[in-house]
């Protein structure tokens, strides 16, 4: 988990770096050729850089250790802020690109200074695809240790810091072509139609990344439960004991992205002493951590009528 956590906090510091350089690159061309585009992917990479502090501190806040007030930690802490980062994209880039390329379609003002438009592009490209780049290498290797294919590991996975520099990432490459489209043909036609248009279609791509990974974590924010794989994992542990008679029922919880808490309904053979209660109970939350190295916190509720108190271990 330290190692995810470490890897996570090196992969938003590069996004971070790559982001806040590359909006003063774009809003100083944007400044300079007039293009609409160029200052509505300025307000992108501001958005972007705003959201990746909010990661940061998400991984600072999230790793503290649990206290009485708060006794599984504070892992929910990485939802909650992912969340503000996502209506941080809507607000600050989805909104003022549209409005501001919807003001400029109305006044038909004409961008000038190409060229500086092309270099700003090339330099936001590379600074762009070297964050990209990075990310989905950490995605790729999670997803090979976990052994799922890439993109079913992208839609399940319970780290939104990765998975959101990689949705920045790639929204921001596509901004830079849509930029690029939107510039390129106003020149040669003539138009300044284009540009402002692009900033819309710019616009509507931070909007359509802000709600999906605003959906994508609020299920985790208010306490999804394990992956239907980890839960059919974790319900066939549990059968593997000879002193399960039956599993009455299974709940699970996300309590961080690398923490899970069990709570599982029992029925035990009613030949069982206390001792063997105790002891086989030790078993299975062992089997369990071991089954889904998630696990953090493990209860157990043995429906035998001669037992008046459940089993926590």
């Amino acid at each position: 988990m330290r190692r995810s956590t470490a890897a996570s906090r090196k992969t938003v510091l590069i996004a971070l770096a790559a982001n806040a350089a590359v909006a003063v690159v774009k809003l100083a061309g944007g400044l300079i050729s007039g293009s609409t585009a160029m200052l509505a992917e300025a307000a992108h990479s501001v958005a972007d850089t705003t959201n990746q502090a909010f990661l940061l501190l998400s991984i600072a806040l999230g790793g503290r250790e649990p206290v009485p007030e708060q006794p599984f930690g504070y892992g929910q802490m990485r939802f909650l802020w992912t969340f503000m980062a996502a209506v941080g994209m809507f607000v600050a880039g989805a909104v003022f690109a549209i409005g501001y390329g919807v003001y400029e379609l109305l006044s038909h003002e004409t961008a000038t200074g190409f060229a500086v438009a092309y270099i700003t592009l090339a330099i936001a490209l590379a600074a762009e695809g070297a964050s990209w780049v990075r990310a989905l290498r950490q995605v790729r290797r999670e997803a090979r240790e976990s052994e799922l294919p890439l993109l079913r590991y992208v839609r399940g996975s319970r780290d939104p810091n990765v998975k959101m520099v990689l949705f920045e990432d790639t929204a921001a490459l596509i901004g830079i072509f849509l930029a690029f489209a939107g510039i390129a043909i106003d020149q040669i036609t003539g138009s300044s139609v284009f540009d402002p248009v692009a900033s819309i279609a710019i616009g509507v791509l931070l909007a359509a990344v802000a709600i999906w990974m605003g959906r994508d974590v609020s299920h985790l924010l208010i306490g999804a439960a394990a992956r239907p794989e980890e839960r059919e994992a974790l319900e066939r542990a549990l059968m593997e004991f000879d002193e399960i008679d039956d599993v009455v029922e299974l709940l699970t919880m996300v309590l961080g992205p690398n923490a899970l808490l069990v709570a599982a309904r029992i029925d035990l053979s009613d030949d069982l002493t206390p001792d063997q209660v105790e002891e086989v109970s030790d078993r299975i939350d062992e089997r369990l951590r071991e089954i889904v190295p998630d696990v953090t916190e493990v209860f157990l509720d043995a429906t035998r009528s001669r037992r008046e108190a459940p089993v926590h271990t």
